[in-house]
């Protein structure tokens, strides 16, 4: 026969075990959350930047995009950048001049970061870290 004070004892000594594997849940929620956020976030951004040359140019409407794409991720900063390549595979300056015998491919790439601080410190893991998206897409010419 169980003793009468055998089950309060086992469920407070279980109660701190099932706290933490919930936080742990809620934290791991949390990091794929912003994750997915700031990926979305780049991948919006070259998506405005990729539907003409015009565009392609506008650095800091990229990083609008970028910016409004993701609007409760607090601390999200992106860079917005654009480059040449030459069809056949050669470097090019973006000039109208490169690329002879090859046409000149314009592309646009984006790149997002946060940094991401959990809730609670937890022994042997880091306190902080950020967390980065980068989107590359070819502009229509």
């Amino acid at each position: 026969m169980a003793a009468h004070g055998q089950s309060a004892v086992e469920l407070s000594l279980s109660i701190p075990l099932l706290v933490l594997l919930l936080l742990a849940g809620v934290e791991l929620g949390r990091i794929f959350y912003i994750q997915i956020s700031v990926s979305n976030a780049a991948r919006a951004a070259v998506q405005y930047g990729g539907q003409s040359i015009t565009t392609a140019n506008d650095n800091n409407g990229m990083q609008s995009a970028a910016l409004a794409d993701a609007p409760n991720i607090t601390g999200l900063t992106a860079t917005a950048s654009h480059y040449c390549q030459c069809a056949n595979g050669n470097s090019s300056t973006c000039l109208a001049t490169d690329c002879a015998g090859s046409h000149r491919l314009l592309y646009v790439q984006v790149t997002t970061s946060a940094l991401y601080t959990p809730m609670m410190n937890y022994p042997g893991l880091p306190g902080a870290m950020t967390l980065t998206g980068k989107a590359v897409i070819r502009v229509p010419q």
